[in-house]
């Protein structure tokens, strides 16, 4: 280099030439981004259309739990006062937890996607997903409430005298224990399929 016009042209092409390296570097970040964004948004999509496709279907075996039930019931104060079933005697205490899916969800968290989201769509994930998750731990609490409710008939024979009427009053407040746990599920079920509805509505595609 002659002089500080020789130094000063040096110093002005390392700046642009460092300027343009970190605009590429940030180009290319952002298309990352972009493209990240892009697959969980779709993925998360259509994992929420596939959950909303079940959940009515659901709701209906769920129902019919929940008469079920009632039926039982009945049956077991009829025991009770009587001392035999009566003739339409058939029980079913049963239990089933529906899993929703979530694997998109979780991928959307672990890599970063929703971070690079905007925050009122990531909202609108996050309320969805939170609604699964506390349907799910109703379900496991209705199901450990309904082996507890069956416990008595486990190693009874098909064929087996109707128990006790104490015995038989016991059951029915097992039941019913499951009854209340099951309109907990109900009440978080229908607010996770309105969820779905609303969300699909305002994101069609």
């Amino acid at each position: 280099m002659h002089g500080w016009r020789d130094f000063l042209l040096h110093l002005t092409t390392i700046t642009i030439g460092l300027l343009i390296a970190l605009s590429l570097e940030g180009m290319v970040e952002w298309q990352h981004r972009r493209h990240l964004v892009h697959d969980a948004e779709a993925s998360l999509h259509a994992e929420i259309k596939g959950n909303a496709a079940n959940i009515d279907g659901v709701l209906t075996d769920l129902h019919k739990r929940q008469d079920a039930l009632k039926h039982d019931v009945y049956v077991l104060n009829y025991v009770a006062a009587n001392g035999k079933y009566p003739q339409d005697k058939g029980m079913t205490v049963d239990f089933s937890i529906v899993g929703f899916d979530s694997v998109s969800w979780k991928t959307a968290q672990s890599t970063g996607a929703l971070s690079y989201m905007p925050y009122n769509l990531a909202q609108d994930y996050s309320r969805i997903y939170m609604q699964q998750d506390l349907l799910t731990g109703a379900e496991q609490q209705a199901a450990r409430d309904s082996v507890l409710a069956i416990g008595t008939f486990i190693n009874e024979p098909d064929d087996s005298k109707p128990p006790p009427p104490e015995q038989a009053q016991t059951i029915v407040q097992k039941i019913e224990v499951v009854q209340g746990q099951l309109m907990l599920v109900n009440s978080f079920m229908e607010a996770l399929s309105s969820n779905y509805k609303q969300f699909l509505a305002a994101h069609p595609n």
